[in-house]
C-alpha cells in the first residue's frame, strides 16, 4: 500500500490548513484599499498588511524549522493555529472606535502575528504533502491538488471583501469585520480538528552526537537549493504583487496622484477574484497532470507565458478596451467590466503563477532527504519577499505615477523563474550524501 493511500488523513488535514493560509493571507490586499481611505496612505504604505504579513516569514521562517525538528507536524500546526485566532483578533481590534488613535499601529501588530501563524503552516504543509506524495512529480501534484484549495480560499476573500468593502472611498477596518470572524472561527475548528486526528509523523534525522563530528553540510550546501529559495522570494511579487496593483489601479481615482479608472470596489473586487479563479484552474490542471509532467516542465511554460503576459500588459495600449466576467455572488449572476485589454493580460498571469508555488518547492528541496525540515523552514523565510517586492512595486507606482509602469518589477520576477526551472534547477551537489530515511513515512499505528 502507498504512503499516499495510508496516510489519507493526513493528507485531507494538510490540504485544509492550505486552504486556510489562503484565506489569512490574502486578506491583506483587498485591505490596502481600507488603509488607503482610513488612514490616507500611500501606494506603498497601504500595503503594510502585506509587509507585516511576510516580514514575519523572514523571522519565523527558521524556527518553524526547528518547531517541526523538536515537536513535530501536528504540535506546530495546532501551535500555529493559535497564533493565527490571535493575530485575527488583534486585526479586528483595529476596529474599535476606542483604537482610532493607534488603529494603523494595531492593525500592523495583528497583520505581523498573522504572518507568523501563515509561515508555521506553510512549513507544514508543504512537506508533508511532498512527503506524503513521495516527492518527486507525486509529491508536486499532491501540492498542486493542495493549491486547488488554496485558490479556491483566495478567490472567496476577495469577493467576500469586495462586497463588504463596496465604495472604496468609505471604507474602514470594522467593514471587514465579517471576513475576519470567518478566519478566526476557521482557525478554532481546525485546531479541535487536528487535536484528535492522528497524524503519522515523518521520520527526522537523528541529532548529532555532542562529541560527535559536525555534519560539514547543509541545505545550503545545495546550489539548486540556495537558487530555488531566490525564485520563491522573487515568486512572492508576481503572485501577489500582480491581482494588488490590478486592484489598486482600477480603484485609484482619474485625478489622484497615480491615476486609475475610479470603478467601484465591489465590482473590482469580483474581477480581480478571477484571477485567483485562474490559479484554482491552473492548479486543477497541473494537479491532474503532475503525475506524469516535471515540475521543470510546468514551470518553463508558466514562466515564459507570465514574461509575455506580463509585456503585453504594461505596453498595450489602455484605449484598447475588453469586457471581462466577476461573479456577483449575492445575486448569483454574471458581472461584465470594460477594462483595458492590458488588465485582462494581467489576471491571465494567475493561470502561470497556479503551478509556481508547488513546483518551485520541489524542485528547491528535490534530494534533500535530512536537510529537508529545515530547509522549508529557510523556503518560508523568503517568502517575505512579497513585502519587499510588493513595496517595491508600489514604491516604483508612486514616483513614477504609473502602476503599469510598477509591472517591471513583476516581468523581472518572471524572468528569473524562468531562468530557474531551465538552469538554477539542477541539481549539481549529488557527491553529497543524503539519509533518505528522514523522508520515509512511518506506518499508521
Amino acid at each position: 500500500m502507498s504512503n499516499q493511500s495510508k496516510q489519507w488523513g493526513a493528507i485531507i488535514i494538510m490540504i485544509a490548513l492550505f486552504a486556510m493560509i489562503a484565506f489569512v493571507t490574502n486578506l491583506c490586499s483587498p485591505m490596502a484599499v481600507i488603509v488607503k481611505n482610513q488612514f490616507g496612505a500611500s501606494n506603498l504604505e497601504s500595503q503594510i498588511g502585506n509587509y507585516g504579513n511576510f516580514i514575519a516569514y523572514l523571522i519565523m521562517g527558521i524556527p518553524s524549522g526547528m518547531l517541526i525538528k523538536k515537536f513535530g507536524y501536528k504540535k506546530t500546526a495546532m501551535l500555529a493555529l493559535i497564533v493565527g485566532i490571535v493575530g485575527i483578533f488583534v486585526q479586528w481590534m483595529s476596529g474599535w472606535e476606542s483604537m482610532e488613535k493607534a488603529a494603523f499601529a494595531v492593525y500592523l501588530v495583528g497583520a505581523f502575528i498573522g504572518g507568523f501563524c501563515m509561515c508555521m503552516l506553510n512549513t507544514v504543509v508543504n512537506p508533508m504533502l511532498n512527503i506524503l506524495g513521495g516527492g518527486g512529480n507525486k509529491g508536486n501534484q499532491l501540492i498542486q491538488i493542495g493549491g486547488v484549495f488554496n485558490s479556491a480560499a483566495a478567490v472567496a476573500v476577495y469577493i467576500l471583501m469586495g462586497a463588504l468593502i463596496g465604495d472604496a472611498a468609505k471604507a474602514h477596518v470594522a467593514d471587514a469585520t465579517p471576513a475576519l470572524f470567518i478566519a478566526g472561527g476557521v482557525f478554532i475548528v481546525a485546531f479541535f480538528v487536528i487535536m484528535f486526528t492522528h497524524i503519522d509523523e515523518p521520520k527526522q534525522a537523528a541529532p548529532a552526537k555532542k562529541n560527535g563530528p559536525k555534519d560539514p553540510h547543509s541545505a545550503f550546501s545545495f546550489r539548486h537549493f540556495r537558487l530555488g529559495i531566490l525564485a520563491i522570494f522573487l515568486y512572492m511579487g508576481v503572485e501577489v504583487g500582480t491581482p494588488t496593483y490590478i486592484l489598486q489601479y482600477l480603484t485609484s481615482a482619474p485625478d489622484a496622484a497615480t491615476p486609475g479608472f475610479g470603478m467601484d470596489a465591489n465590482i473590482v473586487g469580483q474581477i480581480v477574484a478571477i484571477y485567483w479563479l485562474l490559479m484554482l484552474v491552473g492548479r486543477f490542471i497541473g494537479g491532474s497532470i503532475g503525475g506524469k509532467v516535471s515540475s521543470r516542465a510546468m514551470i518553463t511554460v508558466a514562466a515564459s507565458l507570465a514574461v509575455a503576459l506580463t509585456a503585453f500588459g504594461m505596453f498595450a495600449p489602455t484605449t484598447w478596451r475588453v469586457n471581462v466576467p466577476g461573479i456577483d455572488w449575492a445575486n448569483v449572476s454574471m458581472i461584465w467590466a470594460e477594462v483595458p485589454v492590458g488588465i485582462f493580460a494581467f489576471i491571465l498571469i494567475g493561470l502561470c503563477t497556479s503551478v509556481m508555488w508547488g513546483g518551485i518547492f520541489n524542485m528547491a528541496v528535490e534530494g534533500l532527504g535530512k536537510y529537508t525540515s529545515i530547509a522549508s523552514g529557510a523556503f518560508m523565510t523568503m517568502v517575505f519577499g512579497c513585502a519587499v517586492m510588493v513595496a517595491l512595486q508600489g514604491w516604483i507606482a508612486d514616483i513614477a505615477g504609473s502602476y503599469l509602469i510598477s509591472y517591471w518589477v513583476v516581468l523581472g520576477c518572471a524572468a528569473y523563474i524562468l531562468f530557474y526551472a531551465l538552469i538554477g534547477s539542477k541539481n549539481v551537489n549529488t557527491d553529497i550524501k543524503v539519509e533518505e530515511e528522514a523522508t520515509q513515512v512511518l506506518d499508521a499505528i
